[in-house]
């Protein structure tokens, strides 16, 4: 790719909160109850970066739509309860925040509702506000390129000149079929690997990011 960066978005869950150890402890106590016991790898696997509709449509298929929708209230709960008591930012994104000049939004897989109390938990949703997008907006989630297509037409900018910030095999990949650069963050759950890939920078630090950002656009060029 060629384009300068002119918006760079950010996934919510794992990039920006650390919430992703929290949502896997709940998945594998609900796997246990619930009759699908599900080991730590394959909760990242199969879930970590999908939206709410996918998750639910897997747990249904292999538990039938009653356990499915209990699935989901106790999810909501108790992953709730977990973030009020113990979530915190992601190391060192606000330092990186702080440092990035590039404008700058959230395109998630999580609904409004969570990321209202996610954000709102850490101190982030002033940073964003007026520039968040879920997956709940477009038909198809991650790995689809539906979400962040959309958060650029919303907010004007070609996709070739758009960088995404993920942590998850899904979004990386949706993020090369919209056309734009990826940077691959690997310092929470998903292992370096499932992330390379074709406009991938992968990296385990996020206080790296503002450096790998600005080195991205001397490459490229205006």
């Amino acid at each position: 790719m060629s384009s300068a960066i002119e918006l760079v978005i950010f996934d919510c869950d794992g990039v920006l909160v650390d919430s992703e150890p929290l949502a896997l402890r709940v998945c594998v106590e609900l796997g246990a109850e619930l009759g699908w016991p599900l080991t730590e790898r394959e909760i990242v696997d199969r879930f970590l970066g999908r939206s709410e509709r996918s998750v639910s449509a897997q747990v249904a298929e292999r538990l039938g739509a009653e356990a499915a929708a209990r699935w989901n209230a106790l999810y909501r709960s108790r992953l709730a309860a977990a973030i009020d008591a113990e979530l915190l930012p992601v190391p060192g994104v606000i330092e990186a925040l702080d440092a990035i000049v590039l404008p700058r939004c959230i395109a998630s897989s999580g609904s409004h509702e969570k990321m209202r109390r996610t954000l709102g938990r850490t101190g982030l949703w002033e940073r964003f506000e007026g520039r968040i997008f879920s997956a709940s907006e477009v038909a198809r989630g991650k790995p689809e390129p539906d979400l962040f297509l959309h958060a650029a037409q919303r907010l004007g900018v070609d996709p070739a000149r758009c960088a995404v910030v993920e942590d998850s095999q899904y979004g990386v990949r949706a993020a090369r079929a919209a056309g734009m650069r990826s940077f691959g963050y690997a310092g929470g759950l998903t292992p370096a690997p499932w992330l390379e890939g074709a406009d991938t920078v992968v990296f385990e630090d996020m206080r790296k990011l503002p450096d790998l950002l600005r080195s991205a656009e001397g490459l490229s060029g205006t």
